[in-house]
């Protein structure tokens, strides 16, 4: 499997794709105007105290307050009042670790962490831990004799740290201990909602944060951009400075690489599989809800062979498509049914490994009698939906908007009840090209009907700024 690192970097954004043989996978766009605020740490003020909901509100110099709950203090535990912790008006220091969602404020944490390649510092925590993703049990022993705590501060190994050299994670471990004394210097002489750290820009995370372990290529399409991340890998990712290389075709790389419709489709809501079968994919407030079919897929032998083959297929599609819209909260999968409760194991251990790649946080159910799988996926930052797309202004969020049938009827019932309470000539019915289509051609008997009925003239006529919900019946004047 070839794995790239595709970087399309312009003025108002930038967009970070990785690809697995040639298939978009994963997307970050980081906006100029939106600039996400994930880990950064402030020096807040505590703006209000909920004791019935066991948080509180920050006050951290943005629009809106940040969100705090009792479980992200560092000193609480199960039984703590938030009440004993906080008090209105103290000045307090937090860290962002997940953005603002949708009307939501950033949730906030007094657990502060600091990665840095190899290593994240966990200030004030004496432990020295190993990341879950590390499953290997004697390289998770190797690493945790590497480290001994000389302060009351704590380390977790990251996944890049397998392969790093002891010198390396030594060089890592002066390197936080030094940003963490500078934090602490800045958080004394700081005002209350003043920054205080800022995570480090997003050409730099990614070389920092993501997984390089099977990239061959990190291609970049502005020269500045790859001379800036090049710099920053001679001195803390060397092994990563040759695999930076400057995209030079004259077709844009996300383009060059088809990204930009895969991208698409990445919004749609039906998937199909090769097979013939499809995924319908929705996504609202509460939870996401993924639809496995079979469509046209007949299969070989029998519907059992048919269901589990389907399901099987579904499996790569859906666990690509959770990550790279990066779907979070209850994301609630119904497969085809099957009855074979082998093939009920199997496809819960394919689903679970297909999960695997994914660097976010997956809790999985077993699979319930109707065919159902709950997951639910760790939350941190805006869907690519929320990212790229607003609310429908047609539907208004309903997905659909009323048939011209729907509203043809609409309008012949108004028309009647204009008639009624209006003594106007006639009347002059506005709407869009295919409504008025409508009306005057399988609804022409009925317009005829009301026509004789209210005993005035009707006229129709297409208003091309019209949307197919939109319509409007104003008077017709003696002159027309």
């Amino acid at each position: 499997m070839t794995e790239e690192i595709l970087i399309n970097v312009t003025p108002a954004e930038v967009r970070v794709a990785r690809v697995e043989d040639r298939n978009l996978v994963e997307i970050v766009i980081e906006r100029a105007s939106q600039t996400g605020l994930l880990g950064n740490i402030y020096k807040g003020k505590v703006s209000r105290v909920l004791p019935g909901l066991q948080a509180a509100f920050i006050d951290i110099g943005l629009e809106r307050a940040a969100f705090l709950h009792v479980s992200d203090i560092k000193e609480s535990d199960d039984t703590s009042d938030i009440a004993d912790l906080i008090r209105q008006d103290q000045p307090i220091i937090v860290q962002v670790y997940k953005d603002s969602l949708g009307s939501k404020g950033v949730r906030v944490t007094t657990r502060l962490s600091i990665p840095s390649r190899f290593l994240v510092l966990t200030p004030g925590v004496a432990h020295i831990g190993v990341s879950q993703k590390i499953t290997d049990l004697d390289a998770r022993q190797r690493l945790l004799s590497l480290l001994t705590l000389t302060s009351e501060d704590g380390y977790i190994f990251r996944t890049a740290a397998v392969s790093a050299r002891l010198e390396e994670i030594q060089a890592d471990q002066l390197f936080l201990q030094k940003l963490m004394a500078t934090i602490l210097a800045d958080s004394r002489k700081a005002k209350m909602g003043e920054l205080i750290y800022a995570e480090i820009p997003i050409l730099c995370r990614l070389l920092r944060d993501f997984s390089m372990t099977h990239v061959e290529h990190i291609r970049v399409d502005q020269e500045k951009a790859m001379i800036e991340m090049r710099k920053f890998a001679t001195i803390y990712s060397p092994e990563l400075t040759e695999k930076i290389v400057l995209h030079r075709e004259k077709i844009s790389i996300f383009n060059f690489y088809s990204i930009e419709d895969q991208l698409e489709k990445a919004l749609h809501r039906k998937l199909y599989l090769k097979s013939g079968g499809y995924l319908i994919m929705d996504q609202t407030e509460a939870m996401v809800t993924i639809d496995v079919n079979s469509g046209s897929y007949l299969g070989r032998r029998n519907a059992r062979d048919t269901a589990f083959k389907t399901n099987v297929e579904a499996i790569d599609v859906i666990a690509r498509h959770i990550r790279l819209r990066n779907l979070g909260g209850i994301i609630i999968i119904d497969f085809i049914d099957m009855s074979n409760p082998a093939h009920q194991s199997n496809l819960l251990e394919l689903l679970q490994a297909a999960l695997l790649k994914d660097h976010a946080k997956i809790e999985m159910s077993e699979l319930t009698s109707l065919g159902l799988v709950q997951l639910t996926r760790q939350r941190t930052r805006e869907s690519l939906e929320h990212v790229l797309c607003v609310p429908c202004p047609l539907c208004h969020k309903r997905g659909s908007i009323k048939s011209w049938q729907t509203i043809g009827y609409a309008i012949f019932r108004e028309l009647e009840q204009s008639a009624h309470y209006f003594s106007w000539p006639g009347f002059r019915v506005l709407a869009s090209e295919k409504v008025i289509d409508y009306i005057l051609s399988e609804g022409a008997a009925m317009l005829a009907d009301i026509t004789l009925k209210i005993g005035r003239p009707i006229e129709c006529h297409v208003e091309a700024t019209y949307t197919q919900e939109q319509y409007d019946i104003l008077p017709l004047s003696e002159k027309d």
